[in-house]
């Protein structure tokens, strides 16, 4: 199907991009790598009337230290996010995870802000930045303000932004010494999306466990920290009868997605094998 007419933007800066935004009468959609956005306009699922590009604003797009935290710019590529050595160092589930989204090609276009913005249940970014105990950086006219990932992803493609607000920065605390984080997951062959994916940072002192964060998406309508699994973990030494243990305790009291990838049964089980992998790989 072809899309439905619309304006085409090419914003210069964020300043620009906001003021496309506000046109009153107007539907405007911003436009990044466009991976979900584009589909969605030839379905004639999305029919706004102008699109705001913001993919050539340069400062959106950075990987950068900023005290205790690092900076991404909404508009870092997934390849930009695989190769940098600064986020490999202190949080490598990162550069896990973009290597392991779609292909080149879209790891060279698809960017994290867009990702995060569109919410896909099966995406990789939501579940490693809830992980990651991230902050969103939204930016309107009005001013930024700065959310936990927690209070951003809302439910099935939802998030907090609001009409006239842009992603414009994810922000990662660098975590304690001791710290280990990793990415699995069972993915779809064709679209490398995730049918299950489990991200987990674990902080090991003298063989025990803490801080263990463990997110979910593509088990359930929108991603999840799993407590159950964290608590099931938490001061606890990190042996594999643990780690099998908290790993069970998987998407407890989730209301799980059953589609012709895999039922409800089968998702349940992948949740508690990829539970158990990934606390293997930063704990065992």
């Amino acid at each position: 199907m072809i899309p439905a007419n619309f304006e085409y933007h090419r914003a210069g800066s964020v300043d620009e991009a906001l003021s496309l935004l506000d046109q009153p009468d107007v539907y405007a959609k911003v436009l990044s790598g466009g991976h979900s956005l584009i589909p969605a306009l030839k379905l004639r699922l999305n029919q706004p009337g102008a699109l705001v590009d913001i993919a050539r604003i340069a400062e959106l797009r950075y990987i950068r230290q900023d005290g205790n935290s690092i900076a991404i710019g909404a508009t870092s590529t997934h390849k930009d996010i695989a190769n940098s050595a600064l986020l490999a160092q202190h949080v490598a589930m990162m550069p896990q995870a973009a290597g392991l989204i779609g292909d080149p090609q879209v790891r060279n276009v698809g960017t994290i802000g867009g990702s995060i913005a569109h919410a896909d249940p099966a995406a990789d970014w939501p579940g490693v930045l809830l992980a990651a105990d991230a902050e969103i950086v939204l930016r309107s006219k009005a001013g930024s303000r700065t959310l936990a990932a927690q209070g951003f992803f809302l439910g099935f493609y939802s998030t907090a932004l609001q009409e006239g607000e842009i992603v414009t920065e994810i922000r990662v605390p660098i975590p304690a010494a001791g710290t280990k984080s990793t990415y699995q997951k069972f993915m779809q062959p064709a679209s490398r999306f995730a049918i299950v994916g489990c991200a987990a940072v674990v902080q090991i002192s003298n063989g025990t466990c803490s801080k263990v964060r463990v997110a979910f998406n593509g088990v359930a309508d929108a991603c999840f920290r799993d407590g159950n699994v964290e608590k099931a973990l938490e001061g606890k030494t990190a042996t594999a009868e643990n780690i099998a243990a908290a790993a069970a305790q998987a998407a407890q009291g989730v209301s799980i997605l059953s589609d012709h990838y895999a039922a409800e049964d089968y998702r349940k089980h992948l949740a508690t094998v990829y539970a158990k992998r990934a606390l293997t790989a930063v704990a065992g």
